[in-house]
């Protein structure tokens, strides 16, 4: 078993959190430590981990975002790994040691990620294809959506000395942002078992309450091209999509009188345009 060390940021979900610890604390190989960072809960939070989970470490600080939590968490852990786990979400009690022996027969991979089953208000939904997740060097499946769920991925710690942490500038879409950081530089591990249960479906979700979702991937994309590490090949898939996201998302901004979005948008990309095609 790897020493692994969970991560997971929570903010107002004190039923959901506790479905979610109780998941770790339920493995078949025990995680070295857990840590929970409370990004500004008003719901009890803090006295459910206290009275019931005094094994836990708790974190508390002013409300900053999920990417804020995660990173604290990240910083305050001590474990070779770290597992992330969403506060809506859970384990099967078999995750942590499927990935651990995976890691054990594969030990030149820094990041392993698993299969899910998703759960959408109580009911089983079955993923479409161009969610299936896979392993090796997967960055041009990575541009158009994320397939790597947080929950579903163990990392090695160096990974955030080598390519940094969840960027705090964005609001939603950070651990796209992320992913694209690793895959353009690493393949990655997948065990083709499913280890997780995603839940969805609830108005909380940032992907439900943050409008125009592709204008983060917009970002995060400018920014892997301006780094310049990409393979040709990579760069121009990745312009193509940046450019793909950005007309549709300036389209819709148009429609709904959001004429400044558009024009931003736009700017972001214009440097990156003419290389696309």
């Amino acid at each position: 078993m790897v020493n692994v060390s969970v991560v997971i940021p929570t903010y107002n979900r004190r039923p959901l959190l506790e479905r979610a610890l109780l998941s770790v604390l339920a493995q078949s190989s025990p995680a070295s430590e857990v840590i929970v960072v409370d990004d500004g809960s008003s719901d009890g939070t803090d006295e459910l981990i206290g009275a019931r989970y005094p094994q836990v470490r708790y974190f508390y600080q002013e409300n900053r975002g999920v990417s804020s939590a995660r990173n604290r968490g990240i910083r305050e852990s001590a474990g070779e790994w770290i597992a992330l786990l969403d506060s809506d979400d859970e384990w099967k009690p078999e995750k942590l040691a499927r990935q651990s022996a995976a890691l054990s027969e594969h030990p030149g991979f820094d990041l392993c990620h698993c299969e899910e089953d998703w759960v959408r208000a109580g009911v089983r939904v079955n993923q479409g294809a161009r969610h299936a997740k896979s392993g090796g060097h997967i960055l041009q499946r990575c541009l158009h959506l994320c397939v790597i769920s947080p929950s579903a991925a163990l990392v090695r710690r160096t990974v955030f000395n080598d390519i940094g942490l969840f960027d705090e500038d964005l609001p939603a879409c950070e651990d796209y942002d992320f992913w694209l950081r690793f895959c353009s530089r690493r393949p990655v591990l997948f065990v083709d078992e499913s280890l997780v249960i995603k839940h969805g479906g609830r108005d909380d979700q940032l992907s439900r309450r943050i409008e125009g979702l592709d204008r983060y991937r917009v970002r995060a994309l400018a920014k892997l091209l301006h780094m310049g590490i990409l393979e040709e090949s990579d760069a121009r898939a990745a312009r193509r999509v940046m450019v793909e996201k950005a007309r549709i998302f300036a389209a819709g901004a148009r429609k709904r009188g959001r004429e400044s979005e558009a024009d931003e948008i736009i700017a972001l990309v214009g440097a990156h345009e003419d290389g696309s095609r």
